[in-house]
């Protein structure tokens, strides 16, 4: 049974949504780990509709999403590898100390934004094809680019890769199970996200240019995760903003499900907490389908003829960054409070999730979600990543602003737009 804290917990998120949330997951219900009853019924071709982008609105929704996903960030590395195993964390535990070394759990704010390894690689991706004026990486492009500025503050999968790199092994192979043993852990999910972005309505190309940077470190299911990500951000740039924003979000996740093989582990993780979300009566108890996680994907992993790889890996962490943007409804506050909450290593989902949801919203729902907070528009890249360029050689304390990196973003849309068959205009995009 649920505290009164909690309850009036969930209302004042319920009072404060920033979007209808009238109705969502009621017209299917089924149990907790069922396939959908038809998820193709519902399908629809982005390209069969033009898509029409505005370049100033899609170029504040990106700086939007830079800003939501460091806040996503470093909200959830608060509890990053604290609750692994039950008892996990419920609603009942935000606001207090029990996150790592006696961390608050709470939102947190920083001016300016630190790099992590949520961010950072991504920005070095962003940097590779700026230089490049070309949305494609190479395997020469990427081993160069990683060796030149990613040599800290990585492990698992991208640590293993770019020990591989040193040894003159080019990607895909830097993600050959047999050189590689962590190509089935989290890393692809959390450094791939922004060529989605790059590709807005256009998840086909979204795959071709993510899918050099996604084999760097990541294999199979792994790398099937990290694509369900970059078709989400991809399609976010479907989404209707007259229709109800928690319909939406189920409408591109049922779009990128299709995209990922029946027989992988990621699409039965997909479906399931899919088929959880839409089953449930009470839109506010997300900590029921993720303990239904819990036992599914660790504690009776091999029943179901899967295996759980520890807390860093890639199946239970797609779980919950989908538990967190599903039961958040398009509310940023509250998917980065259950993705914070959610267990395992709970800042990466968050991140990515944090992300996607301030890509649909923009600035403007941010900064009505923090109305007395200053949300800072300075990064800190040096941080992890010294040896990138200091576009703020007078700022000692940041070296580039969301507002500039998404300007040099904005310049890759364009040439994704043409690649895509698409027409680039003066004041937004026409994308086919």
């Amino acid at each position: 049974m649920h505290s009164t804290r909690t309850r009036q917990f969930r209302r004042l998120f319920v009072l404060s949504a920033l979007v209808s949330l009238t109705g969502c997951g009621s017209r299917e219900q089924g149990r907790a780990g069922a396939e959908p009853a038809d998820r193709r019924e519902s399908l629809t071709t982005p390209a069969a509709t033009p898509i029409h982008l505005d370049r100033t609105a899609y170029a504040e929704r990106l700086r939007a999403m830079w800003l939501g996903e460091c806040l996503a960030n470093w909200t959830g590395l608060r509890t990053e590898g604290v609750r692994i195993t039950r008892p996990f964390f419920t609603d009942d535990d935000w606001g207090k100390p029990l996150g790592r070394d006696g961390a608050r759990i709470d939102f947190v704010f920083l001016d300016p934004w630190q790099a992590d390894d949520d961010t950072d690689i991504e920005y070095v991706y962003l940097h590779l094809m700026t230089e490049a004026r070309s949305v494609h990486l190479s395997p020469g492009q990427i081993r160069d680019g990683w060796r030149a500025h990613v040599n800290d503050f990585i492990w698992v999968s991208n640590r293993r890769a770019r020990d591989l790199m040193e040894r003159g092994v080019l990607p895909p192979e830097t993600s050959d199970p047999s050189k590689n043993p962590d190509a089935l852990q989290i890393d692809a999910q959390l450094t791939t996200e922004i060529f989605g972005a790059l590709a807005p309505g256009m998840p086909d190309l979204a795959l071709r240019i993510a899918d050099l940077p996604i084999r760097t470190t990541a294999r199979d299911h792994a790398a099937h995760a990290a694509q369900f990500y970059v078709l989400l951000f991809s399609l976010a740039a479907t989404v209707d903003p007259e229709k109800p924003r928690c319909e939406e979000i189920v409408r591109i996740v049922r779009e990128a499900r299709p995209y990922i093989p029946d027989t992988s582990k990621a699409a039965d993780v997909i479906d399931f907490v899919l088929a959880a979300y839409l089953a449930s009566s009470d839109k506010g108890d997300w900590e029921s389908t993720r303990d239904a996680i819990a036992q599914r994907y660790q504690d009776e992993a091999l029943l179901h003829g899967l295996l759980y790889r520890g807390f860093t890996e890639s199946a239970i962490n797609l779980a919950t960054g989908l538990l967190a943007l599903l039961f958040g409804e398009g509310n940023f506050a509250r998917t980065v409070q259950i993705g914070t909450l959610s267990g395992w290593d709970s800042d990466n989902g968050t991140a990515t999730m944090g992300a996607l949801v301030a890509l649909l919203g923009g600035l403007p729902e941010l900064r009505a979600a923090f109305p007395d907070e200053r949300l800072s528009d300075r990064y800190r890249i040096h941080r992890t990543r010294p040896t990138l360029p200091d576009r703020l050689p007078d700022d000692p304390d940041a070296e580039d602003t969301f507002t500039d990196i998404t300007r040099r973003m904005v310049d890759l849309v364009d040439l994704a737009v043409k690649e895509g068959g698409g027409e680039v205009m003066p004041n937004g995009w026409k994308i086919r």
